[in-house]
């Protein structure tokens, strides 16, 4: 169980990039983590539970909420961080294409947000963030990628959704929509043209996205947000 006090927060697609760094953030804050991916290793750090697992699949979301609630006796916060970003023609995406990025990006926010404000409901209060795309609702010429524009935007939608439906019962919900950040996505030979979609001229930093999300962690009249951390990219270029 966890110390008398202690929050929990579970972020997925925790291996690496963002969701490691979530990890580690969260850790500084003092949190028990329960951190989820494919292919997660355990983690040397008595206050973090990883458990390996698709988050596609409604099992995985079930595994990852148990063990947490199993190891610390709560869930306080939940980073919807898992994603998958395809770019290409609309004509061209395939079937496959469509059923990976859906599956990741829309069945894995939608089962392991209801278990875990079921928690949170019972605790008396919680906090939801979903890690978005500043396409959601700001498609751009240069990145043709309309499966990131549906689900980044449908879960954009939801993320307002949850903040009013919960508003009264404790629990926030807000997302973060991000540009285009350096992480291992991005091969090193793509960074100068990948920092050219932003008006500020660079890549963003996985510091600026976990910044971000601290910030909305600790802002406690704060929900309902799209908060914009893309370089300048959602405000017109």
């Amino acid at each position: 169980m966890s110390v008398q006090g202690q929050k929990v927060a579970v972020v997925t697609g925790a291996s690496q990039g963002i969701g490691a760094g979530l990890v580690a953030a969260y850790r500084k804050l003092g949190y028990g983590v329960v951190a989820t991916s494919r292919n997660i290793a355990p983690s040397a750090d008595p206050e973090v539970v990883t458990v390996q697992g698709d988050i596609a699949d409604w099992d995985t979301a079930e595994r990852v909420i148990a063990a947490g609630v199993e190891r610390f006796g709560r869930i306080d916060t939940l980073v919807n961080n898992a994603g998958i970003f395809v770019a290409k023609p609309f004509t061209e995406f395939t079937e496959a294409d469509y059923r990976a990025v859906l599956g990741v990006n829309v069945d894995g926010f939608f089962r392991i947000t209801q278990l875990a404000v079921e928690r949170m409901l019972e605790q008396g209060g919680g906090h939801i963030v979903q890690i978005s795309s500043a396409l959601g609702d700001q498609p751009s010429a240069a990145v043709t990628s309309v499966l990131a524009s549906l689900t980044k935007g449908g879960l954009q939608s939801a993320t307002k959704a949850l903040a009013i439906e919960y508003a009264t019962r404790g629990i926030r919900s807000n997302a973060v929509a991000l540009g285009t950040i350096k992480t291992p996505m991005h091969p090193v030979e793509y960074h100068e043209t990948l920092a050219g979609l932003h008006p500020m001229g660079r890549m963003g930093e996985i510091d600026d996205i976990v910044d971000a999300v601290v910030y909305l962690e600790n802002a406690p009249f704060v929900t309902g947000v799209i908060l914009p951390v893309d370089g300048g990219q959602s405000a017109g270029r």
